[in-house]
């Protein structure tokens, strides 16, 4: 039996990396699909803490999380749950690097450092060439947001203080997690986990 992604609760409308207005194909009923990557369950639980220390309370409706898409057609799920089986199947856990603190003008963020996650980024993108949105087109910034829409000062507070204390360090990624996004809640689909073996 697969494993179920975390379960998230529900994301805000105004959540920086949450989808924004629908693509044209989209159609009465179906709904955007999200991928992400999983954390390691330390990482999970520090980042989630995070998030619920510092982020507004009545705009902390997500877990903490690690967006690889934003908007993948809806009509792609059974394609994209083949994909995530063949990819977690031939690949083992990326290496990933947590880099730096940095802001994002009225939040806080940890940078990812991970070519191994760009690699499975782009094998999922190739498979979707000519349906993907302009802001999954490019290459993401990997990161994971643990503060938003706050004042420049509480930006610039939370900034000092992790910054201050903060050596890079590896961060563990488990695996890959698709939800669907239905104007509000995040819905989960499906989660693999790697489990190929390091060559």
């Amino acid at each position: 039996m697969a494993n179920l992604p975390p379960k998230l609760p529900r994301p805000s409308l105004s959540e920086a990396d949450g989808p924004g207005i629908p693509p044209p194909y989209r159609t009465t009923g179906a709904v955007p699909i999200i991928a992400t990557a999983t954390m390691g369950a330390a990482d999970q639980r520090f980042f989630d803490a995070l998030r619920s220390a510092h982020f507004p309370p009545d705009r902390n409706h997500l877990a903490a999380h690690i967006t690889l898409f934003h908007q993948l057609p809806p009509s792609g799920l059974d394609e994209l749950d083949r994909l995530f089986r063949t990819i977690v199947a031939d690949t083992p856990p990326p290496a990933a690097m947590l880099r730096e603190v940095y802001s994002l003008g009225r939040g806080v963020a940890f940078r990812i450092d991970s070519p191994d996650l760009l690699a499975v980024r782009a094998r999922i993108a190739d498979r979707f060439a000519g349906m993907l949105t302009a802001q999954d087109q490019g290459v993401p910034r990997l990161h994971i947001t643990v503060q938003n829409k706050v004042t420049g000062a509480e930006t610039k507070a939370l900034l000092a203080s992790l910054a201050a204390d903060f050596r890079p360090r590896p961060l563990k990624i488990a695996g890959l997690a698709a939800y669907h996004y239905r104007g509000g809640p995040w819905e989960p689909a499906f989660a693999r986990s790697f489990r190929g073996r390091r060559r």
